[in-house]
């Protein structure tokens, strides 16, 4: 007989925290530590994201209740070392834990179409829900997605670009709005420059400040703005703004379609 089957990372994931847990760690310290014991590793991301990765596992699982399962989550794990929870028995035997009742996702959508097979069921609103399931069966089978681990996975994959792009799409689109602000404050400016340039040949004449107050409050508030955008740095060339800001719109433009498509 072959070697037996090891069950999926996240199961594994699951069972090492069982143990650590089953150890009765003090803090969140301790019970990392027993996981690394475990032969875990521990990555720690931004924000305190922290993630598990097994031996031979190519991507790190993110440590969250929605990755592993409830009552796998930190929160979870948290309550058991401070007693508000109990801990999971763990399995002895060296056989691993019990196996989780698993559903076989196919499976499950073609019982769905079997049972919907019967008297009345050329009614169009059950038939077009009937399409509907068989088309997610086909790409389900399509891509390999027969279990619901592997579905999470792909999920999550999907859910975390979704993110990159959406934090991608929101930069993109702030620096778009900055250069549009400078462009147009550069262009205020340009126009009432040489009102103040002969605000000073008239020799700061309060009369001709009155007279072109408008052109005055426009003129300053374009050398706020300005200021204010470059922030120290060399104010580029206008052309080149305007070269900016279409390279820019490009950018969003292909962001947001990989958005609506992803």
């Amino acid at each position: 007989m072959g070697a037996a089957r090891k069950p999926p990372f996240k199961e594994q994931v699951r069972t090492a925290i069982d143990g650590a847990l089953a150890q009765q760690p003090g803090d969140l310290t301790a019970f990392l530590s027993l996981m690394e014991k475990a032969g875990v590793e521990v990555l720690h991301g931004r924000g305190g994201v922290i993630s598990f990765r097994l031996p031979g596992q190519d991507r790190a699982t993110r440590w969250r209740g929605s990755t592993l399962g409830s009552g796998y989550g930190p929160e979870d794990v948290q309550a058991v070392i401070d007693g508000r929870a109990p801990a999971r028995p763990v399995f002895q035997g060296g056989a691993g834990p019990p196996p989780r009742q698993r559903i076989n996702l196919a499976i499950d959508i073609q019982q769905r179409i079997a049972q919907g097979k019967g008297p009345g069921y050329e009614h169009w609103a059950k038939l077009y829900n009937l399409k509907q399931m068989a088309a997610a069966l086909q790409y389900l089978q399509e891509n390999g997605l027969t279990d619901y681990d592997a579905l999470a996975e792909k999920t999550e994959t999907a859910v975390d670009r979704a993110h990159a792009l959406a934090g991608e799409l929101r930069a993109v689109e702030d620096q778009l709005a900055r250069t549009s602000a400078l462009i147009g404050a550069v262009v205020d400016y340009a126009k009432t420059w040489p009102v103040f340039d002969s605000y000073k040949a008239a020799r700061y004449s309060k009369k001709y400040l009155a007279a072109h107050k408008d052109e005055f409050d426009t003129y300053r508030a374009a050398k706020t703005s300005i200021n204010e955008l470059l922030d120290g740095a060399k104010l580029p060339r206008t052309e080149k703004l305007k070269q900016q800001r279409r390279e820019l719109a490009k950018q969003k433009k292909a962001l947001y379609v990989f958005t609506i498509a992803d």
